[in-house]
């Protein structure tokens, strides 16, 4: 349970916006209206034979993907169910109850004593993930998934820790007042202040946050052709991305991973290109990915995200009110805890949103698939002229995602149902596979040429 992981669960919004505004091939732009441009007639992909998929692997990387996915998953379902015991460890415990009395006697100030609270929660929580954390980093090292050394890692360990304690103190701070100051409708103001907060977060994330972790520079600096192909599709697209925000990142320094997205909203909206996909995809797969994380935005992934999560998040936030106070109600004198409005009992919110959180994964990854799918969709379109075949361009772009990260060629549909926010790879390839809307005199579903 990584504390950041925590502070995004309790602003669920910034959680599902990230998955849109930085995950591997992502994106955004300006499409054909809905009702000009009508849909394809091979929308939808047919089933394909396991002999004839479009994704595979050669013999060794299929053994090594099979395994390497097993214990990502095992250790994605031990860190939620590690992660929700240790926080009711601290309640049941009354180690949370004991941290509350004892800050009182460091300051006498209140905002003190609730900033040093927090920060001690994010250090327990971040050293009870840590074993955890460092398995899956050995496991990616192992595979070869992952270049970077135990040094440099834990060192982006305590980064992440340090954000944490910073701002995720003051966010808890924030919330924990506003349970105090109105302990009727708290859930409500709440709600009203999380989407700001989310919002804020993607805007000043390229800004301050991500060149903590990596270094940047202009992808004009070392990639000028390919920023002028770039800017093709950002003609067809109609998305407002100059080259002056199209930027290379140094990811070989960490990874061997492909990945390529468009973060940031408003001024620092920015197309970010790892430079392992550069070394190793040709230019014109590069344009798909670039015509995929453009569709986002000209879809309006983003806004239809945050609306939909808004009113999800109305009914969250007052169901998780009510079983935080009912574990006051039903616990509390056990855990010496007299109100969710104290630091303590703050944390019963916090992990009935844990376990809410946990139960709407598979809803929150479905909307996300879907919108994924769009995004491949448009971005198969969005190059259709520009490159020699955009099918081919799709699958070999998946193949390449697919092998560089040893993804399962053929997931279980349930684990796919409930843990993958993209379709898995094998799905996205047959799909390209199959979708050339323009055989016969077709039209595209977003683009009528």
């Amino acid at each position: 349970m990584n504390p950041l992981r925590l502070l995004r669960a309790f602003t669920a919004t910034l959680f599902a916006v990230l998955l849109l505004l930085g995950s591997p091939v992502a994106g955004r732009a300006q499409a054909t209206p809905a009702d000009t441009a009508k849909p394809a007639e091979k929308e939808t992909a047919q089933p394909t034979p396991k002999s004839e998929q479009a994704y595979n692997l050669p013999p060794d990387k299929l053994a090594q993907a099979v395994t390497l996915n097993k214990i990502r998953l095992a250790l994605e379902v031990a860190g939620t169910f590690w992660g929700l015991a240790v926080l009711w460890l601290l309640l049941a415990t009354k180690a949370a109850a004991g941290a509350g009395q004892w800050v009182k006697g460091v300051s006498r100030f209140r905002w003190i004593q609730g900033l040093i609270f927090f920060a001690l929660f994010f250090i327990v929580t971040a050293l009870a993930s840590l074993p955890l954390d460092a398995i899956g980093h050995a496991a990616s090292r192992h595979y070869g998934i992952s270049v970077q050394g135990w040094g440099s890692w834990f060192g982006d360990q305590g980064k992440s820790l340090a954000l944490a304690v910073v701002f995720g103190s003051l966010i808890l701070l924030l919330f924990n007042w506003i349970v105090r100051v109105s302990p009727r409708f708290y859930w409500v103001w709440g709600w009203l202040i999380t989407m700001p907060l989310a919002c804020a977060a993607v805007i000043i994330s390229p800004l301050v946050i991500d060149p903590l972790f990596n270094k940047f520079e202009p992808l004009t600096k070392t990639h000028a052709e390919l920023v002028d192909k770039l800017e093709q599709v950002v003609a067809r697209t109609g998305t407002n991305i100059p080259p002056d925000r199209m930027f290379l990142m140094k990811a070989s320094e960490k990874s061997n991973g492909l990945n390529a997205y468009v973060t940031g909203m408003g001024g620092t909206k920015r197309f970010v290109m790892w430079d392992t996909a550069t070394d190793r995809m040709p230019d014109d797969e590069i344009m798909f990915v670039f015509g995929h994380e453009s569709g986002h935005y000209v879809l309006n992934h983003i806004p239809k995200m945050l609306t939909i999560m808004a009113v999800a998040l109305f009914f969250v936030f007052w169901g998780c009110a009510r079983f935080g106070e009912w574990m006051v109600r039903r616990f509390g004198a056990r855990w010496q805890i007299e109100s969710v409005s104290s630091r303590a009992g703050f944390l019963t919110l916090i992990f009935a949103l844990s376990i809410v959180g946990f139960f709407l994964t598979p809803a929150s990854n479905t909307m996300s698939r879907h919108y994924e799918h769009e995004a491949d969709v448009y971005g198969q379109e969005a190059i259709h002229g520009l490159v020699a075949d955009p099918q081919k361009t799709a699958i070999s772009g998946f193949n390449h995602l697919g092998e560089a990260w040893l993804d399962d060629p053929d997931p279980n549909p349930i684990v796919e149902f409930w843990d993958y926010n993209h379709p898995s790879v094998k799905n996205r390839a047959n799909f390209a596979a199959h979708y050339d809307p323009w055989a016969n005199g077709g039209r595209g579903k977003f683009f009528a040429q």
